[in-house]
């Protein structure tokens, strides 16, 4: 029960009234009215008590006879209509004053009053009330915000609580209308020859990497037991095998070439340098953006042909570059996105280019005519992370509103929603198996999603901090230079065709993981263990990346520099 201001009166032996305040009733003033009630009791004066505290209320008192328990709550509920007949109009206005005051004090016991006394002035000031009166303090004139504020939200509840409450319907049912809408959009001409493109390319690489996992199942036992032990020895052996400074700021992203012999890596200054492994010597420089470099990307077909696009670069600035490894200026420009560009991916096929921004969209473009061809929203806040399947069929999303979203190309449906992180998803990347999804947040883990189940399968406390990027390890055969399993480990039949099973083996089944920590740690996948945590970089590590061919991890830092990571026996 609220505590409330209250007055009884009681009748002593000699008849005189005897006045007792309650400001709350706590124990002891409870114990004192059970004392008086006890020593009344005795007296036969009951029903000339009842008439004079009825008269009492006449006179600006609530009264109540000795032994009654009076629920303040309720208090509306004492008098009966037959006693409210008897009262004069002064005598009732009293009492409504009186229950309007209760009301008041009971809103004002919820109102947040600021400590501060300068923000106190403030909000008499806003309320249009003197900030200061003569002889008040710093406490009375937080008493007298609380009066002010508490007359004012009674004043507002009687005069539009009923027109409110209709509005704020009104407004949810709309909300609800907005939530629920689907809408859909026309598309160009380009848009359909393009999704036809992408569902017959995305058909012939699903059917390859089908027919690679049923050779891979005949594999016998013994063989992935070795190759997995190998690989989870080559991974704890791993340490650092070369750093540099890349830049006078901090270094934003980096990739590897699909060669596994060069490496691209951003800047905050805009800078975008071409740096050789495993010396660690810069190649080149490519000068273009203006602001903080977020996305990079390689072309699958990058360095086959002289004059095609190589790579494609993402920044701060809203634009996309399309460079070639001839030049050091832009060879294309894609205009469009409104906002900071933090991720760029590239298609399996090499036609079209992904990006995501923070203007709350994803863009689809076709490389060769520099044309968008779709600008897809649907996430509620910025969105931070792209990247497309293995097949071309579907392409994930993610971003600041913590949902992941999966996108089926062929048809520009959402597919699937992935649910489960606390906060901000800055990092995603699709295993080569096709049907798993890695997502790394801000609430320091990683998941693993099941496309199959459209549901988290595991959850991955990786971190201490933000993860920043997460890499899967794709092995690919036609560009990948040195075998990543170890010489020494027991084959049978012949020798070059066993080894090219095992590196296919090893494709997908390990990640690495970047956080602000300043960590990158390494997991096997499956079991989803930690094998190796890699500590050289000062500060935050920003992105990560593993070479085509397994031999090295690529990190790059707040502390300016890239580093190299490898087993000891390269």
């Amino acid at each position: 029960m609220s505590p409330k201001c209250i007055v009884i009166f009681y009748m002593s032996n000699s008849g005189k009234k005897e006045r007792i305040h309650f400001g709350t009733l706590e124990k002891e003033a409870v114990a004192h009215a059970k004392r008086k009630r006890e020593e009344e009791e005795e007296h036969d004066a009951m029903s000339t008590t009842v008439v004079d505290n009825l008269l009492d209320v006449s006179e600006g008192a609530v009264s109540a006879r000795p032994g009654a328990h009076i629920d303040l709550d309720q208090i509306d509920e004492v008098m009966g209509d037959d006693e409210e007949l008897m009262l004069t109009d002064d005598a009732l206005a009293t009492r409504r004053r009186a229950m309007a005051e209760f009301d008041r004090k009971r809103i004002a016991r919820t109102i947040a009053i600021p400590t501060n006394d300068t923000h106190v002035k403030d909000a008499l000031r806003q309320n249009e009330q003197p900030i200061c009166l003569f002889g008040e303090d710093a406490g009375d004139r937080r008493d007298r915000l609380r009066y002010i504020l508490s007359k004012i939200a009674i004043e507002r509840r009687d005069a539009g609580s009923e027109q409110q409450e209709i509005e704020d319907e009104d407004m949810k049912s709309d909300d609800e209308d907005e939530v629920q809408e689907v809408f859909y959009t026309e598309g160009s001409e380009a848009l359909l020859q393009a999704r036809q493109n992408i569902a017959k390319q995305s058909l012939a690489r699903a059917e390859q990497r089908i027919e690679r996992q049923r050779e891979d199942c005949k594999v016998d036992l013994a063989s992935v037991r070795r190759l997995r032990q190998n690989l989870v020895a080559q991974l704890t052996n791993y340490t650092i095998v070369g750093s540099q400074v890349g830049d006078d700021r901090p270094l934003s992203r980096i990739a590897f070439a699909p060669n596994s012999r060069q490496v691209l890596a951003g800047s905050w200054s805009g800078a975008i340098k071409l740096w050789d492994i495993p010396g660690c010597k810069m190649a080149q420089l490519f000068r273009g953006h203006t602001d903080r470099v977020g996305g990079l990307s390689f072309n699958p077909r990058a360095g086959q042909s002289k004059g095609c696009v190589d790579f494609a670069s993402g920044a701060s600035d809203n634009e996309i570059f399309l460079w070639s490894l001839e030049k050091d200026t832009p060879v294309g420009n894609l205009k469009g996105h409104q906002s900071r560009v933090v991720h760029v991916d590239h298609h399996p096929s090499g036609d079209y280019l992904g990006s995501a921004s923070y203007d709350g969209s994803w863009r689809l473009w076709d490389i060769a005519t520099e044309q968008e061809l779709l600008l897809q929203e649907g996430h509620s806040r910025e969105v931070f992370a792209l990247r497309f399947q293995c097949d071309g069929s579907l392409v994930a999303t993610a971003g600041l509103d913590g949902i992941g979203r999966i996108w089926d190309l062929r048809s520009g449906r959402s597919i699937a929603e992935l649910e489960g992180h606390a906060k901000e998803i800055f990092g995603l990347d699709w295993s080569p198996n096709g049907y798993q999804l890695a997502t790394g947040s801000a609430d320091n883990t990683v998941r693993i999603f099941d496309l199959r189940k459209i549901a988290s399968v595991q959850q991955i406390p990786a971190h201490k901090s933000m993860v920043t990027d997460v890499r899967f390890f794709h092995y690919d055969s036609t560009q990948s230079s040195e075998p990543r399993i170890s010489e020494d480990m027991d084959t049978s039949g012949d020798g070059n065709e066993d080894m090219s099973v095992h590196k296919r083996l090893c494709d997908g089944q390990y990640m690495a993981t970047a956080s602000n920590d300043g960590l990158i740690n390494v997991w096997t996948a499956g079991d989803w263990k930690l094998q190796k945590s890699l500590a050289g970089h000062v500060g935050k590590v920003l992105s990560v990346d593993i070479s085509r061919d397994g031999s090295y991890i690529a990190s790059t830092g707040f502390d300016k520099t890239f580093k190299l990571w490898a087993a000891d026996e390269i």
